[in-house]
């Protein structure tokens, strides 16, 4: 009988990389979530597909109207600030939860408008599952 004196770990390698892969996979869309914003539901919504040369800047309104820039949590008083600072090219992406006060989102709104920062989108969720 034939000795085996070496193991072969490419299959092994092979396993561990598609493991790696849909770990790396999963792990995108848990941090997507992290903040719990629930979206209300409109009948008319796109898919949102970022523009490829800017990155947007995400501003979240959880359901209890605290304020957060890139899912850091801010002050009012910062967004102001932090909104002067802007270029009037710069994406926005808008997620405010449904449960939200809506003078919140309004304040939010009117900020970026007085910075003609129209480069706005507001998401929500589908009605049609």
């Amino acid at each position: 009988m034939k000795r085996f004196d070496n193991i072969n770990v490419i299959p092994l390698i092979d396993v561990i990389l598609v493991l790696l892969a849909i770990v790396l996979m999963t792990a995108s869309f848990i941090v997507k979530d992290s903040l719990n914003i629930d979206l209300p539901e409109t009948q008319s919504t796109q898919s949102y597909v970022p523009e490829k040369d800017i990155t947007p800047i995400y501003f979240h309104i959880d359901q209890h109207n605290q304020l957060y820039i890139d899912e850091e949590p801010q002050s009012q008083q910062f967004a102001q600030h932090f909104i002067k600072t802007l270029n009037k090219e710069q994406s926005i992406v808008l997620q405010v939860d449904k449960q939200a006060t809506f003078g919140h989102f309004v304040q939010l709104i009117d900020a970026l408008k007085q910075q003609q920062l129209d480069k706005l989108t507001i998401l929500t969720k589908s009605s049609n599952h």
